[in-house]
């Protein structure tokens, strides 16, 4: 598919894989920002204005992602990077700046439009760059920068919060601590734009480019009524599912909630902080592991082992819960939780996403499915609060066992192995 070298390919896959950095950053900087622009704003005694400013960005996502698709089809895939460069860094700048709740939320809008472009189009790009041999082990590459951006935004909120306890510190965090949260991402977006100047255009996008040329009649871009031909259904409805699932399975909320769900196992604000920083590592040493297990033991066999064994430990959390255990065991579980998805179903769903499609419809198809992951972000989102004080956290985690274990029986029947396989010879076995 291409002659790069080793040392441009993992260069190109690197920078494009800081759209990932980015996403995991700006993802789950506002959590420790939340405590105090809350205060700022003067919306800590509001539960909807809450909830509207920790999902702008979430709807934003899902703009970024549709609009990703088609763009992407039409102008190519390095724009688009380029394009959610900017939008990262704008984000980062004027977030921090606003002191008007409005303008503020409308700077997570733009940033929320970054993450759906870079989710979009980086694992993508990744995929399309990369030979048959090596191509899960450089799309998980985006997973690791994505899960680094989440730990560093751990450690910078961790480092900025202030002691609560002493009124100058508190003040501090509620004028300026939250702001700088924010700005920090202002360094690595930047950088971002600046690589992206560098790195060369798909080549399957170059290909598809020169055919479509040829037909002066034809569209450039494939549109969602040809992503919707029966042809594609069964490889569509897999994708769709399997994007969805990567939320629904309920590892998401322990960094969206993260301060609720250790508060209420018992831990005071500092030792909340130190657990999700944990949670951090976690998320990065075993997505490590995931890069080099995915091309040995497949895509197939991680998906399920993440299904399996996240419904087991759901199962487990969701006792303790209801027998009210509190202290070390329950960050032992949810620590579990989040390394068994950060080796399974964090990285190779993406990597299965950005292979399983034809190269005609891989843009828009990736943006269709990119956008259901982030509607099933979105949902899970807004139900956590609801599903916690109805059922209680253990009924909360219960019902995401048992979304594992659907998902595990769907998984056995229908996931193919694609590991070692060319997308050519890929788009021959699925699509017929």
């Amino acid at each position: 598919m291409n002659n790069y070298s080793k040392g441009f390919l993992f260069f190109i896959c690197a920078v494009s894989a800081m759209g990932g950095l980015l996403f995991g950053y700006d993802w789950v900087v506002i959590g420790g920002a939340k405590p105090f622009y809350e205060l700022y704003f003067g919306i800590s005694h509001s539960p909807v204005m809450q909830g509207v400013a920790m999902t702008t960005a979430l709807i934003g996502c899902l703009v970024g992602a549709m609009v990703a698709g088609a763009a992407a089809d039409r102008y190519g895939r390095k724009p688009l990077l380029m394009a959610s460069a900017v939008l990262f860094t704008v984000s980062a700048i004027a977030t921090g700046l606003f002191n008007d709740f409005t303008m503020f939320n409308i700077a997570r809008f733009i940033g929320g439009m970054g993450i759906g472009v870079a989710s979009a189009l980086a694992p993508m790009y990744i995929a399309e760059v990369s030979p048959a041999d090596i191509r899960g082990r450089m799309v998980s590459l985006n997973q690791m920068t994505i899960v680094l951006g989440i730990l560093s935004a751990q450690i910078v909120n961790m480092l900025l919060a202030r002691d609560t306890s002493v009124v100058e510190s508190q003040t501090w965090n509620v004028e300026m601590g939250w702001r700088w949260m924010f700005w920090a991402e202002t360094l690595p977006a930047a950088l971002f734009l600046l690589m992206s100047f560098f790195i060369p255009e798909s080549p399957v996008f170059v290909k598809l480019k020169a055919e479509r040329g040829k037909l002066e009649t034809k569209r450039q871009e494939a549109g969602l009524s040809e992503l919707f031909q029966s042809k594609y259904a069964k490889v569509l409805l897999l994708g769709l599912i399997i994007a969805v699932f990567q939320q629904w399975c309920g590892t998401n909320v322990i960094f969206n909630y993260a301060q609720e769900i250790f508060v209420g196992a018992g831990f005071d604000v500092d030792g909340m902080f130190i657990n999700i920083v944990i949670t951090g590592i976690a998320n990065v040493v075993f997505t490590i592991v995931a890069l080099y297990t995915i091309e040995k033991w497949g895509r197939r066999t991680l998906m399920l082992l993440g299904a399996g064994g996240l419904g087991l430990i759901y199962l487990t959390l969701g006792t303790c819960y209801f027998m009210e255990v509190k202290g070390l065991l329950m960050v032992v579980l949810v620590v579990a939780a989040i390394s068994v998805y950060a080796m399974t179903l964090g990285p190779v769903t993406w990597t299965l996403l950005a292979e399983i499609f034809p190269n005609r419809v891989r843009g828009i198809a990736m943006a269709t499915c990119t956008f259901a992951l982030w509607v099933g972000c979105c949902t899970l989102t807004f139900s956590f609060p609801s599903m916690n004080a109805a059922l209680g956290s253990s009924g909360t985690f219960w019902i995401y066992s048992a979304i594992c274990v659907c998902a595990f029986i769907f998984l056995m029947r229908n996931c193919p192995e694609t590991k070692g396989k060319s997308l050519e010879e890929l788009e021959k076995e699925l699509v017929k």
